[in-house]
């Protein structure tokens, strides 16, 4: 599947959830890792503001990427964010959706406002 940069320079990324080991197996516990390098995945929750609309979006960010300070409600910043569509079946069921991932999760600041 295609894989879409997320240009996310004019957006107000605030976190609502903190980063946690993504499971691959939720029914073993199995933590997901990186295909390439085996590194842990991390999965974290956040509200992405554009243009006066909103989503809530989880993003997965490798462990090593996740930075020291993160604070819940506050801004963050997500380098490298790209958005892969995926389809599956699942017991007879088709399921689609965007998986979104990032290079890191750092705090960041609110945009200053035009005229301020």
């Amino acid at each position: 599947m295609r894989t879409i940069r997320v240009e996310t320079t004019s957006a107000t990324i605030l976190l609502t959830e903190e980063p946690a080991p993504k499971l691959r197996d939720r029914r073993t516990g199995e933590v997901a890792k990186d295909a390439v390098t085996g590194e842990t995945l991390m999965r974290l929750s956040v509200v992405y503001i554009q243009d006066g609309e909103s989503s809530l979006i989880q993003v997965t960010v490798p462990q090593g990427g996740v930075s020291e300070g993160l604070t819940l409600g506050a801004p963050v910043a997500l380098p490298g964010l790209v958005a892969r569509p995926w389809e599956s079946v699942f017991n007879g069921q088709e399921r689609h959706g965007i998986a979104y991932r990032a290079a890191a999760v750092a705090p960041a600041s609110f945009p200053v406002a035009a005229g301020a």
